[in-house]
């Protein structure tokens, strides 16, 4: 009884009305257990069973019904249906009308029925799994269905168990109180997440007992915020302890690393945060559906026109009679209809008859040809990524066409374009860069073999035994096979049993996240390692050394890589099980008198060593071109430089001065000899001493994995973690256990993370922080508040670092700051407290954590940065250029820091070295608004502008609309965060859209999710044009949402772009083929059909309006009208619908050779207006064939009705089909047994329908009339001779069309008939001329013939006071500029500079003139490197003119430099 009362209250949870609507409120059901259920306080939430489905046995037909009534043709035929029973105006018996519709209807009501039939066995199979549910009568844990769980209930879990409802976590076997998640199941991520109990119940020892729960929860409403959770659980003593979502086990996931767990649950079933972000896959209207309603618009008004002309053709008929002919029958009363009133109800009739103008086929047509592009599409080899083991997914099936149609794409970077696996290649400590050039010819190498490797290790791990773990109270499913990690995303239920998840908890290390080759692996810097080692003996004998600072900073640095994390530990044997403790290992065999021996000799040798403070930059340019070196036979090679560097720092005498200032030369030789032998003595017997432990790094991001890896690579290893501790060690063994005082995750508002740690050894409480370099950089400690050296120090560190990081970012590497700070236990306790009661606070809880951390994370030291790099993906260069070739315009909305962006966009070749990049960064609006009135002024003196012309029989017609703007091949545009938003805020939208129209890329840099989704709306609803999104982020969602066809990516970054996504693929090369060949082919296939099925109905209908003109416009027909019926139900619908599915126009080697036909799509060449009126024309020649050489040949014969109507209905099946085979590219077995079977069933079923059929349709009677005309050779002379005269003038149209003028499909059709070899020719031919035919590009800025147009890149900077535009940077910079680092002329609106190095610069540039000075013009030719560097300077004088000239930030310069 109490199963059944909570099932129906399911039905009754929208009903209820709680009491507070702001609050949620649970207390535990185990003192209301024994009661009624209207007693239980939890009696309002809804139960735990879900219901997917949408219909019941009793509700389907009457919802299915309803339902299929919001589509108006449906609505229409039932309309014209019901119209057929008034005995008035029916031109068919009544019974038979409803036959169509009913078909149709069934159709889709069958197809309705098999899906939710389908979702009602999931949803059966994952409401009777079962959990353990705490029982008052039992006094211990009961298994029960998950629908019977209820809200209140005590939930205990177990290792790889789902979780069945949202559970707030109480209890935890872990000693810390951490439970692990895996979020596979609900967002796709691998990666483990840790949980913790609410305080307060974490500190029990004994296991937890429902029992004495007495507290009551408070909580927010059910909302669909994965990441958001608040509230509080007030005790008796109405004490009140709050809680996040840290504590929140959400359902759906996967219990990881936890022997049990048990928690009270709080949401259930609908209400829970996955079922409110299930909200399944979205429908789109695609484009030709929208053309396709409004054609359906035009044909009602051709049917209006028809039915009109019918009904004054019957009121002229009648009218012509002196007296009321015989066949008109008065009414009871003796009177006959009047004329007008006559015409009304011949109009009605004429709808009847003339219905099926509509094709009301079409629509059930296209959603089984839809069905059928996606099987397609899903089994296509080519878009399965067998790394991962996923094919494409599908999720939106009415959208296949507009795949064919996009006309701009944007494009997230991180993880779309790249392959989002960091490798550490990189860093800066202090100051000094180490370019790690053995790690860069170890990437080098690994790009040749990575594939190779990979399969091949993916095959030795896949033959190797499973291992057994040691566990067998959590792990009850035995030898089975290791999943891989796509597979543990998918979500499978099976049975009725508890439910495990093995997911990974036993495959090997490979299969954990962000572990592959590439990433673990790092060959460590010679020198740093050096400072490394030097460091580490340091903290153990605390000595100091005479560069105690640049040591402690190195020390710090690594320290901070391997703790400022949130990694978990595991072993090789054993991934999914985390480490606690480190493992024991055996004595180095060294004693501690051994190293403080050691280390007497390492001072000595130190007092004369002083690794150089800066890298000059002729040997940091060396090593960015160290994968150039092949290329210029003039770079030295990498490792001579490597070992040049080290021989200088080996054998020069430098000077360095201890704390008292005294100078003290040393030797560099010996002391080096000395320390070198020392060092190797010490980690020579330390290596000896224990084996290294293999581990595994579940990490939360990629960047996280590379830095801990990087820190593993010099020997600061992290062993083990724990929330209350983290354990490295050091390189030479020994272990340093920190005691983690509270940890700072990261989020995307701060942008950074931080961990407060208390040093074993000093005592002393540290806080790393680690970040993005923008935010990083302004939290640290002002050099002018330190003392003199210190201040000048630290001036110098900031410098060259941020030096170093404008270098990463423009070689593409993403780069991190690393700094520190120590509190004082004062400082630190004050902290604290205010932290505890911002976690304990119920109200602005988000906001006092947010104050907390931006608290403590200010006058931070900086410790140095490190650059990781982000491959690309494999085929990404090839892809961007055949879309691009295809039309299709190109943006990328990225976070990342600009320089990042652009190098990425000419390694991608989404910029070419030609290409004039403008790039406008400000904050002003006015500024903004005169910069793209400046940069529009320029770009339209030499941009291409395109007037509109129109074609009639293949002539041009001109036009005097507004001229369509053809976009540069050679201009790119980018613009930041700061620049969106003043452009959305400031009303600059269309100026925007208007300048990049002329811009073949676009690179948003710095954008947010929310700027990401405008910029796409933006475009798509300004420029009405076809747009795609492509993202593999959460942050991608909105921006995936807001275009016309969303893709995401399954990568590294989890499955909340898929999910939110109409497709998914693995990789962006995918996209090449899913657009360029099957988009084209989907849009070709279904424009067609759609064409065909208006031309076969008008084409049929018509003969009907002919015939009436002979016979009184009375609305009779000359066809039966179960022949009528089954023409368009059986007749001729399956060869349309295989056409629409398998038909191929252009081979997919010659779509993917030659981008350019993707176009067609682009321009609706195949489905536009003209072709649909063409269409339409061609529809009533036709008819106007089958009606009249039929009447021609029976004239003056004294055949019956049905005799005559049998070879039109004959003649036009015969016509319609040979036009679709004339439309037909690919023929198949499929394709000829469609077309001779509708011949062959339309003949049988006339047959058997006229020998059976004696009085179906009084007075006439279609008995034995097929069987009459086969009989008769006029019939087969019609059947001959109309076809061919109705589709000559098609035919000759498609010759001449081939003969004369071909399009560009044509020709490519004329191709796939050649041999391969000869096509492969023709196509190299084709491609040539195009690239030969002179393009459209731009004009040089600075039309010099004395200035290097390769190394013309200019950038425009506003200060106060004055305009300048200056080269990119210092001649040093631009020797340091790669091809791939500067696009040739890259043009930059700054109305302030990011760096404050090179802001300080331009000022020092610009100290010399004069403050009153007026205006002047420098020009200088600097010859050595062929460069031109043209300055134009206004001063403070504050002029009106000049001002205005200030303000505007002008760059362009017209003047010729002779």
């Amino acid at each position: 009884m109490l199963n059944w009362n909570n099932t129906a209250h399911c039905g009754k949870g929208k009903k209820r009305k709680k009491k507070n609507e702001n609050k949620w409120m649970v207390i535990s059901n185990l003192p209301f257990e024994s009661c009624k259920w209207k007693e239980n306080p939890n009696r309002h939430y809804n139960c735990n069973k879900i219901k997917t489905t949408k219909y019941t046995f009793l509700s389907f037909i009457p919802k299915n019904i309803f339902e299929q009534f919001h589509r108006f043709a449906n609505l229409y035929f039932v309309a014209i249906t019901a119209l057929n029973f008034v005995p008035v105006v029916n031109a068919f018996q009544p019974a038979v009308s409803v036959i169509p519709i009913c078909v149709i209807m069934a159709i889709t009501a069958t197809k309705d029925a098999w899906e939710d039939f389908r979702r009602y066995q999931l949803d059966k199979e994952i409401n009777n799994m079962v959990c353990l549910i705490y029982s008052r009568k039992e006094q211990d844990y009961v298994e029960k269905c998950w629908k019977d769980v209820r809200v209140g209930d005590f939930v205990q879990l177990q290792c790889n168990e789902i979780i069945p409802a949202d559970i707030l976590l109480l209890y935890s076997s872990d000693q810390n109180g951490i439970c692990h998640l895996e979020t596979a199941n609900l967002d796709g991520e691998t990666n483990l997440k840790q949980r913790q109990v609410v305080k307060g119940f974490s500190t029990q020892n004994t296991p937890f007992d429902p029992e004495f729960f007495q507290n009551i929860i408070v909580c927010e409403n059910p909302n669909n915020d994965l990441n958001k959770f608040k509230g509080y659980m007030e005790q008796p003593d109405h004490k009140r302890i709050g809680f996040g979502n840290e504590s929140l086990l959400l359902r759906g996931c996967t219990i990881r690393n936890t022997e049990i767990a048990v928690g009270i649950v709080i949401y259930t079933g609908h209400e829970t945060k996955a079922m409110l972000n299930n909200s399944g896959p979205r429908y789109k209207r695609s484009k030709i559906e929208r053309r396709m309603n409004m054609d359906v618009f035009f044909c009602v008004g051709l049917l209006f026109i028809m039915c009109l002309i019918g009904a004054l053709g019957h009121g002229i008929w009648t009218g012509n009679f002196p007296e009321h002919p015989p066949y008109e029958i008065p009414d009871v009363n003796g009177n006959y209809l009047s004329s007008a009133l006559a015409g009304f109800y011949m109009f009605l009739t004429m709808i009847i008859l003339l219905q099926i103008l509509i094709p009301i086929s079409l629509y059930v047509s296209i959603e089984f040809v839809k069905l059928g592009q996606v099987f397609l599409i899903h089994n296509d080899i080519d878009l399965y990524d067998e790394e991962v083991d996923l094919p494409i997914q599908c999720r939106a099936l009415n959208i296949t066409e507009d795949l064919g149609q996009i006309q701009y794409i944007f494009s997230d970077k991180t993880g779309t374009l790249t392959e989002n696996k960091m490798v550490f290649r990189r860093c800066t400590v202090g100051g000094n860069e180490f370019s790690h050039q053995e790690n860069a010819k170890r990437l080098e190498t690994h790009k040749e073999l990575d594939s190779d490797d990979e399969d091949w290790t993916r095959q030795q791990h896949f033959a190797l035994p499973v291992i057994k773990i040691e566990k067998p109270a959590t792990l009850k499913q035995k030898n089975s096979n290791p999943l891989r990690r796509c597979q543990s995303a998918r979500a499978r239920f099976q049975g009725h049993a508890r439910k495990k998840s093995l997911g990974r908890c036993d495959s090997s290390q490979s299969q954990v996240a962000f572990s592959s080759t590439i990433e673990k692996d790092v060959t460590p810097d010679n020198r740093l390692l050096m400072k490394a080692r030097e460091a580490a003996l340091q903290i153990e004998s605390l000595t100091s050394f005479p560069s105690a600072e640049d040591t402690s900073m190195v020390i710090d640095f690594f320290l901070a890589l391997a703790i400022c994390n949130t990694v978990v530990v595991s072993t090789a044997t054993e991934p999914r099980q985390r480490v606690l403790a480190p493992p024991l290992m055996k004595p180095s065999g060294i004693s501690r008198d051994r190293i403080h021996q050691l280390l007497q000799r390492l001072k000595l040798a130190n007092l004369g060593q002083s690794f150089s403070s800066t890298q000059s930059s002729s040997d940091l340019q060396a090593s960015f071109n160290t994968k150039n070196s092949k290329e210029n036979p003039g770079a030295t090679d990498s490792a001579d430089k490597d070992a040049i560097s080290t021989r200088t720092c080996s054998n020069s005498t430098d000077v360095s001065c201890d704390g008292e200032g005294r100078a003290n030369a040393i030797p560099r030789k010996d002391s080096t000899e000395i320390g070198g032998a020392a060092l190797d003595e010490v980690f020579g017997s330390v290596s000896q001493g224990h084996l290294q432990p293999d581990f595994c790094y579940e990490a939360e991001s990629p960047d996280e994995a590379a830095l801990v890896h990087a820190a593993r690579a010099y020997s600061f290893t992290l062993m083990s973690r724990t929330p209350e501790q983290v354990t490295v060690r050091l390189p030479q063994g020994t272990l340093l256990t920190f005691d983690i005082l509270c940890t700072l995750g990261f989020d995307s508002v701060r942008k950074r993370m931080s961990v407060v740690v208390r040093h074993p050894f000093t005592n002393e409480i540290i806080v790393f922080t680690k970040g993005a370099d923008s935010v990083i950089m302004d939290l640290l400690e002002d050099p002018a508040k330190a003392n003199v050296h210190l201040g000048k120090k630290l001036r110098r560190i900031h410098a060259k670092t941020q030096k170093h990081l404008d270098w990463y970012a423009r070689y593409g590497l993403r780069t991190l700051c690393i700094a520190k700070k120590v509190l004082s236990e004062d400082d630190f306790r004050k902290w604290a407290n205010f932290r505890r009661e911002a976690e304990a606070a119920i109200d602005n809880r988000d906001e006092l954590l947010m104050d907390t951390a931006q608290h403590l994370e200010t006058k931070l030291t900086l410790l140095g940065a490190t650059g990781i790099e982000d491959r690309l993906q494999d085929g990404v260069p090839d892809t961007i250029a055949a879309l691009r070739e295809a039309g299709i315009q190109i943006w990328v909305l990225t976070g990342d820091k600009q320089e990042t962006a652009v190098n990425i966009a000419h390694s991608c070749k989404l910029l070419d070295q030609k290409d004039t990049v403008f790039t406008i960064n400000t904050e002003n609006k006015e500024t903004c608004e005169s910069l793209l009135d400046l940069t529009l002024e320029e770009v339209r003196k030499n941009s291409n502008v395109e007037g509109t012309k129109w074609k009639c029989f293949g002539f041009g017609l001109s036009s005097s609309l507004p001229a369509s703007v053809v976009p540069s091949p050679d201009i790119g545009l980018v613009v930041d965060g700061r620049t969106l938003n003043i452009i959305f805020q400031g009303k600059l939208e269309k100026k925007f859209l208007e300048l990049a129209k002329y811009c073949h890329s676009v690179l948003c840099c710095r954008a947010t999710p929310l700027q990401k989704s405008m910029v796409v709306k933006l475009v798509r609803r300004q420029l009405r044009v076809m747009t795609l999104s492509i993202g593999d982020g959460a942050n991608d969602v909105s921006m995936i949402q807001a275009a016309d066809v969303g893709i995401g990516i399954s990568g590294q970054e989890g499955m909340q772009a898929v999910m939110a996504s109409d497709f998914a693929i693995s990789r962006f090369k995918h996209l090449k083929k899913l657009l360029l060949v099957h988009g084209h082919w989907c849009y070709s296939r279904l424009a067609k059909m759609v064409i065909y099925f208006f031309y076969k109905n008008v084409s049929y209908v018509s003969l009907l309006f002919w015939y009436q003109f002979f016979c009184g416009f009375s609305g009779a027909t000359m066809i039966d009208y179960w022949q009528m019926i089954f023409f368009n139900l059986f007749f001729t619908s399956m060869p349309p619908i295989l056409f629409g599915i398998l038909d191929k126009d252009v081979s997919a080697e010659t779509l993917l050779s030659l981008p350019e036909l993707y176009k067609s799509g682009q321009n609706s060449e195949i489905y536009k207006r003209s072709t649909f009126s063409l269409a339409v024309l061609d529809a009533f020649y036709q008819s106007v064939i089958c009606f009249f050489v039929p009447y021609l040949m029976y004239k003056d014969s004294d055949i019956d009705v049905f005799t005559f109507g049998t070879p039109i209905n004959t003649v036009s099946l015969f016509t319609i089909l040979l036009h679709q085979a004339l439309e037909m590219k690919t023929w198949t077995c499929f394709h000829w047994i469609t077309m001779i079977g509708s011949v062959l069933l339309y003949f049988l079923f006339s047959a058997v329908y006229n020998a059976v059929c004696v009085v179906c349709n009084e007075p006439t009677s279609p008995y034995w009339i097929m069987e009459d005309q086969l009989s008769d050779p006029s019939f087969y002379l019609v059947c001959f001779i109309t076809p061919v005269i109705a589709l000559l003038p098609r035919y000759l149209i498609l010759a001449l069309r081939g003969t004369f003028k071909a399009s560009p499909i044509l020709k490519a059709q004329q191709l796939d008939k050649l041999p391969k070899e000869q096509r492969d020719l023709k196509i190299q031919r084709w491609r040539s001329r195009k690239q030969v035919t002179p393009g459209t590009s731009m004009a040089s800025p600075v039309p010099s013939e004395d200035v290097d147009r390769t190394n013309s890149n200019l950038y425009a900077s506003q200060f106060p006071g004055q305009a300048t535009v200056i080269p990119s940077g210092n001649s040093e910079n631009q020797r340091l500029s790669t091809p791939e680092m500067n696009p040739p002329r890259d043009w930059r609106l700054n109305e302030e500079s990011n760096s404050s190095t090179r802001r300080g610069a331009e000022e020092e540039r610009t100290a010399s003139y004069g403050s009153n000075s007026m205006p002047c013009l420098k020009a200088t030719s600097h010859s050595s490197s062929s460069l031109a560097s043209f300055e134009l300077s206004c001063f403070s004088k504050r002029h009106q003119k000049l001002s205005t000239f200030s303000d505007k930030s002008v760059m362009f310069i017209s003047y010729c430099f002779k």
